[in-house]
């Protein structure tokens, strides 16, 4: 009786490991059902932290203006400093109700903090077979030392986002475990001269197509606040929601680029 009791013990064992190792593979979605690359869509626009739109306000415009299609820069929960949990269910709302209203397919752009919660939103809400596309633009996908700093030093004035924004939170720790570009287009961009989120390459994700602003146009002086309206990022932004396939920029792209995103 003890060597079966021992057995089954075993055996519940090696598939608690077997699930825990399966489920830490990141999410897995058949071909059949990703968005179609030819046909672009919705384009929603995931604010930073604090929730404020008037930064990506231009960047949608831009983009409206240049292919025809709807952006849309969505109003965060709250004051935008709360559960990054309650972003990712807006976001999954208004990717819902694109789609719901004829969109073929949604492209997904998130900026800085909203870039997390774009990858949390691919993780948790199957985003990878909603999402055409992901652009990332400055986003502590593995956490910043600003928020570190903050939640050290000044932990009353560092909320609940601030703090899922430290590098080893538990949010953070989920990105890191999924392969959360491995399923669908992503380009990650930033920039080396970012104050905000440090350091500049968290940004940085495997699987994804990775653009540091500074590889295109050296020199280039661009803040983290001024990622949105940089015209060198609209245009890589332009070129990433096009129905061609997804690719990476050089210094030979400098000036089209520049141009495409004036």
């Amino acid at each position: 009786m003890l060597i079966l009791v021992l057995a089954a013990v075993v055996l519940v064992a090696a598939v608690v490991v077997g699930v825990r190792v399966m489920g830490s593979a990141g999410p897995s979605v058949a071909p059949s059902a990703r968005p179609a690359q030819d046909m672009p869509g919705a384009v929603l626009l995931v604010p930073g932290y604090g929730g404020g739109r008037d930064v990506l306000l231009t960047l949608a415009g831009r983009i409206e203006a240049a292919t025809g299609r709807s952006a849309e820069v969505l109003t965060l929960a709250g004051d935008g400093t709360g559960d990054l949990s309650a972003q990712v269910a807006v976001l999954d709302d208004a990717v819902d109700t694109a789609l719901a209203a004829g969109a073929p397919s949604v492209d997904v752009i998130g900026y800085s903090a909203g870039g997390v919660v774009t990858a949390l939103w691919v993780v948790r809400e199957d985003g990878a077979s909603k999402a055409r596309r992901v652009v990332t633009l400055g986003a502590p996908l593995h956490g910043t030392t600003l928020a570190a700093a903050g939640a050290a030093l000044a932990p009353d004035a560092c909320p609940v986002a601030c703090r899922q924004l430290v590098p080893g939170s538990a949010e953070l720790t989920e990105l890191d475990r999924e392969r959360v570009a491995a399923e669908l287009p992503w380009l990650s961009v930033w920039t080396a001269d970012d104050e905000i989120v440090t350091p500049p390459d968290t940004a940085r994700l495997d699987g994804a197509v990775n653009v540091p602003v500074q590889s295109v146009c050296t020199g280039a002086r661009v803040s983290h606040s001024a990622l949105p309206a940089d015209p060198v990022v609209t245009g890589l932004v332009l070129r990433a929601l096009s129905a061609g396939p997804l690719v990476g920029a050089g210094p030979g792209d400098c000036s089209s680029l520049r141009s495409a995103g004036t």
